[in-house]
């Protein structure tokens, strides 16, 4: 009874701080005005840009920006992993339109993920930051010409990245690299192929001075960085690897292989250098695994780390996925059914999930609760401080963009479409035998391409790929009977929101969506 109180005062303890935090970070879509603000308070401020501090707060901001474009109405996965259709949605009916590609439909979740007004906040705060950071600079000896470098390498890097997830989703975006003091001039859609050649050269410009690991005695970023350990920075921020990592998907969306494969390289190659390195299936799917906390095996993505009291209700997978018996919630928003999960998983051996002779699983690493109603995917599952507490549904899960499994699979397929078959089959084979499945056999296995596909669909399933993966593979063959038609017409991006078009006459729609 005593630890049963002291749990529950610890829970209400939480709810009081966090609450307000929530609000701020993940109720822009519901509380508009928090983008509204005039940034002249930043840009503006007598006591902005004068010293360390300020520069470190206006970084952080600018991450901050970044996760919170990415989570905000659970954006990443319902752009990545809904839309792609493998799972179904029993109840949501936003959800059942997006899967059923009806994007145009009137809820308030598919019109807030419509608008890139979250995206333009981060790309205004990047431009502000490198229009004033030399102040800082100028003023405070103690802002060394190394923290500035950079420093402003990760601001670059933060901003092609908001561009090129951008242009995955809408496709034509206005590009715009200088401040406008929060009221964007009006101003047309840039053609997609020079945004991301832009994107490209800002990433591979910032990976030149990036480092791989902080306050770790790099060469290129030295002493400690900000005054905090490498513990600190451990995962947390923009380093080398992640910079090629990203890049090999931008090369890869463009179908620009030949640059995907050497971008992809540098990573496994490297990867030691950044104390990075494969996991195993046991730790990807542990509460207090891959996803709990930041890692340097995060090559990219965003923490919500539960010691430093960070996490929320809403902007995680498991907000859409979990239900009992893992949390009390009686139905999940999405899920697997289970012909389509023995359809995925359907090799035995499977350390993800596998069915023995009998049909009954043998792993339930990704699935809890195979034989009911509801299979549950519980391959990420980070609930409050990692711990399994069905009364309290609030998360703290990573959002992952990408590890490096992720880039073993991308240098597989560019190497395949390439027609490197020995080394395509050779990255293959680096993820399937560490999730207990036999070596690729193309008596078994079918197609090298598709059999690399259906390998990114089991190992990053949850991870916002799907949909993606979906458009580059059937750009190569179109074969999906919904995506490659939509491909074919450009539906594949997603429309713009009608608020959009309303204030900026500049800006034309989609023309599938018109």
């Amino acid at each position: 009874m005593m630890n049963k109180s002291i749990n529950n005062r610890f829970k209400t303890s939480v709810m009081k701080l966090l609450v307000p935090c929530m609000v701020l970070l993940f109720g822009l879509g519901g509380c508009e005005k928090m983008l509204d603000v005039d940034s002249s308070r930043v840009v503006g401020e007598k006591n902005m840009w004068n010293t360390l501090e300020d520069s470190r707060a206006a970084i952080m901001g600018t991450y901050g920006l970044v996760r919170a474009a990415l989570v905000d109405h659970n954006a990443h996965w319902l752009y990545g992993d809904v839309r792609a259709g493998d799972f179904t949605a029993p109840t949501r009916q936003d959800l059942r339109a997006i899967i059923s590609q009806d994007l145009t439909a009137s809820y308030p979740s598919i019109e807030a993920i419509s608008n890139w007004r979250r995206w333009f906040a981060v790309i205004n705060s990047a431009n502000v930051f490198l229009e004033r950071i030399h102040e800082v600079r100028e003023k405070d000896l103690r802002y060394t010409e190394n923290n500035m470098v950079v420093d402003i390498a990760q601001i670059r890097f933060l901003r092609a990245f908001a561009y090129f997830y951008m242009v995955r989703i809408w496709g034509d975006v206005p590009l715009i690299i200088s401040s406008h003091d929060g009221r964007f001039e009006d101003k047309p859609r840039e053609n997609q192929a020079k945004v991301l050649a832009w994107a490209e050269q800002e990433m591979l410009a910032a990976a030149a001075d990036l480092p791989y690991k902080y306050s770790a005695g790099d060469e290129q970023q030295q002493g400690d960085y900000y005054n905090e350990a490498e513990s600190r920075w451990n995962g947390a921020l923009v380093r080398k690897l992640s910079a090629y990592a990203v890049l090999a998907h931008l090369a890869a969306w463009q179908g620009n292989y030949p640059d995907a494969a050497i971008y992809s390289k540098f990573v496994i190659d490297n990867y030691p250098l950044g104390n990075n390195d494969y996991i195993s299936t046991g730790h990807l799917t542990d509460a207090n695994g891959f996803f709990y906390d930041k890692r340097y095996n995060q090559l990219f993505g965003f923490a919500f780390v539960w010691a430093h009291v960070d996490g929320s209700f809403t902007g995680h997978i498991e907000e859409l996925t979990l239900a009992e018996p893992v949390v009390n919630k009686r139905i999940p928003d999405i899920y697997l059914p289970k012909d389509s999960i023995i359809g995925i998983f359907n090799e035995a051996g499977d350390e993800r999930f596998s069915l023995d002779t009998l049909g009954t699983p043998v792993s339930e690493s990704y699935f809890t609760n195979y034989n009911g109603r509801y299979p549950i995917f519980s391959k990420i599952k980070c609930i409050m401080g990692g711990v399994n507490d069905p009364t309290f549904r609030f998360f703290s899960s990573a959002l992952v963009f990408t590890r490096l499994e992720d880039v073993t699979l991308l240098r597989a397929e560019a190497l395949a479409v390439l027609g490197e078959r020995q080394g395509a089959i050779e990255m293959l084979n680096a993820i399937r035998t560490r999730r207990g499945l036999d070596p690729y056999n193309e008596d078994v296995n079918g197609d090298l391409l598709h059999a690399i596909f259906r390998e990114r669909q089991r190992e990053l399933m949850g991870e916002g790929h799907r949909w993606y993966d979906l458009v580059r593979y059937n750009r190569i063959r179109p074969s999906h009977p919904v995506i490659a038609p939509l491909i074919a017409e450009n539906g594949h991006i997603w429309p713009i929101a009608q608020t959009l078009l309303s204030q900026n006459k500049e800006l034309t729609q989609n023309e599938y969506w018109k």
